[in-house]
């Protein structure tokens, strides 16, 4: 693997329940026409985060539920568990069913981790969303259709690149992701115009970069 090579996610399992169980729907707080669910577990939780947002703009669907397991995909409970499982709820099957294809097809085009070494034991995810949608919006606190700048790596190397992120380009931090978080990564969300969510995404990228490869220097 080379610098900057691409670690892409892979989706693992994927199920539609057409008309889920009133009693397990309570427990995720649904609505009433919230009556199909969509399950989606993926090998990379940051990757499926933004690509989960990407479905709720293509169909009448909320993400209900979606959390990262505990110590990664390297540690996962089982072989189609990954490091994340999603869930998305909707009126029909047919919606639900829009939103998951949404979702992977995003996955494995667009959302993409990086290597910050030869190894690729060192990676991170500096992805612009061009245009949120309910989730990602929700999570930041801005309205849909804004465009994020998400930023995501190892603890030091994402403080670091946060940092120089927010003096590269005119971008205010909406959420940070202190360490450690369920995989041991950190970062933040970053809001902004979408030239200046780039940018900021190009300084996280340079600064991580420059941690991997001197990472004894002060």
């Amino acid at each position: 693997m080379a610098v900057l090579d691409p670690i892409k996610p892979e989706i693992l399992a994927v199920r539609i329940i057409p008309n889920l169980d009133p009693g397990l729907g309570k427990k995720l707080n649904l609505a009433p026409n919230q009556r199909s669910l969509g399950l989606i577990t993926c090998t990379i939780d940051d990757a499926l985060y933004v690509s989960i947002d990407e479905g709720t703009k293509m169909a009448d669907v909320e993400v209900v539920y979606a959390k990262s397991f505990y110590a990664g995909a390297a540690h996962a409970s089982g072989p189609l568990s990954g490091e994340i499982i999603a869930m998305f709820a909707g009126p029909d099957p047919s919606e639900v069913r829009a939103a998951v294809a949404a979702t992977q097809a995003y996955a494995q085009n667009e959302a993409w981790f990086y290597a910050a070494d030869e190894s690729g034991a060192n990676a991170f995810f500096a992805h612009t969303v061009s245009r949120t949608g309910s989730y990602l919006s929700k999570m930041a606190d801005i309205p849909p259709g804004e465009p994020l700048a998400y930023l995501i790596a190892c603890p030091l190397e994402a403080t670091f690149g946060l940092d120089a992120a927010l003096k590269a380009a005119d971008v205010e931090i909406r959420v940070w992701f202190e360490p450690p978080s369920e995989t041991n990564f950190s970062g933040g969300l970053l809001t902004g115009a979408q030239s200046a969510c780039k940018a900021a995404c190009d300084a996280f990228r340079e600064a991580v970069l420059e941690v991997a490869n001197d990472p004894i220097r002060f």
